[in-house]
């Protein structure tokens, strides 16, 4: 049964990043107000809410005391500890719920689930020993060992090349619970960015096309130029996930599909997306407000994409010659500029994205990769 949060009411975020800042100023388009919670001051998310909490995750009482005063709770990433969310869920309601949050927050814990549905999954191996993984590493190498927990954006993670090289893997992992994944040979990369309102109503985008660069997205392109049968496909397996897991938000579910056609889920991501951040400017409704829409028991808005659209993301290389040249980007009509008010930018770190909109989706592409060439040639 829908629990209906109307225009006015009060969202809470656990978290306060640039996903955080986004699902805000949608969620103020809309008329709700925002509280956000999270261990640091003047955030991404903070900059725009209407309430910013500094407290750490473990501070129950903050955090009980912050799921008091809102309406409904969801968050902007999900390595938040099991209390924390038990915490909120006494006070008040959370979308996801905490459930979920447990599953996909631990990757052997998703990756069991996933096959439990029947979702086809990369080749993998759980690693609690060094017989565990020398027994994996001798059927999965090449491949890659993973934390299973509190990882993302590549952090973990320690490509293994030959059996010989795992214990020393390992132990740049300090010996954590891990994953060994076994290479896949994949000709794309690509996501599903979805929405589930609380009546289980879904709606779709994608398949993007993705490229990243040193384990962190670069470029995302939508339409990604697959055929019906694959979009059809990574669609189907998405909805399955969506409904085994009773989901109410937004989600994406990373996908390679491999040299012979065929479908592996990767990991999924229980919140808005990289990938998807095109779907501000590129479609009717942006991955943003459906979140806000479902958590709140709103009708889902439309997901049609308007034009062909290119995302590219903008870290913090960007600024290493100093200030970016904004206003030779910007004289661009087809560009879209959103940065992220973080103050320092060090390699590596998300500082904003370009969207790019044009008549089909390679032009959007060129002009993406062109606009970010002419932002980093800032001497």
């Amino acid at each position: 049964m829908s629990h209906c949060v109307l225009p006015g009411g009060t969202l809470g975020v656990l978290g306060s990043g640039q996903l955080g800042r986004m699902f805000a100023i949608a969620a103020r388009r809309l008329g709700y107000r925002i509280h956000v919670l999270s261990p640091e001051s003047d955030t991404p998310t903070g900059q725009v809410a209407d309430k910013e909490i500094q407290a750490s995750y473990q501070d129950l009482k903050a955090v009980e005391d912050f799921a008091a005063e809102v309406d409904v709770v969801t968050f902007e990433f999900e390595n938040v500890d099991s209390q924390t969310v038990e915490a909120i869920e006494r006070n008040t309601r959370v979308h996801p719920a905490g459930r979920v949050l447990h599953t996909t927050q631990h990757r052997l814990r998703e990756k069991n689930f996933l096959q439990s549905i029947s979702v086809p999954v990369t080749p993998f191996a759980a690693i609690r020993s060094q017989e565990d993984l020398e027994n994996a590493a001798s059927t999965h190498a090449p491949g890659v060992l993973k934390t299973a927990a509190w990882g993302y954006d590549g952090k973990g993670q320690v490509k293994v090349e030959a059996p010989t090289d795992a214990i020393a893997a390992w132990e740049q992992i300090d010996r954590a619970e891990a994953i060994f994944e076994k290479f896949v040979d994949f000709n794309q990369e690509l996501s599903i960015v979805a929405a589930r309102g609380q009546d289980g109503e879904c709606a779709f985008y994608g398949p993007m096309a993705n490229l990243h660069e040193n384990h962190i997205l670069s470029i995302s392109v939508c339409p990604g130029g697959f055929s019906e049968k694959v979009t059809s496909e990574a669609q189907e397996i998405t909805r399955a996930i969506l409904e085994a897991l009773n989901y109410v938000g937004t989600l994406c579910v990373e996908f390679f599909l491999t040299q012979d056609g065929s479908l592996l889920v990767n990991e999924l991501a229980p919140r808005p997306h990289n990938s998807g951040h095109l779907t501000i400017d590129g479609h009717r409704t942006c991955q943003f407000e459906q979140q806000v829409r479902a958590i709140a028991g709103l009708p889902l808005g439309s997901p049609a994409q308007i034009k062909p659209a290119a995302m590219v993301n903008l870290l913090g290389d960007v600024w290493q010659n100093g200030d970016p040249d904004w206003s030779s980007a910007l004289a661009n009509n087809n560009l879209k500029l959103h940065l992220y008010g973080k103050r320092e930018a060090r390699v590596g770190r998300k500082m904003g994205h370009i969207n790019i909109l044009s008549d089909t989706p390679e032009s959007a592409k060129q002009l993406a990769v062109s606009a970010l060439q002419s932002l980093k040639n800032n001497t």
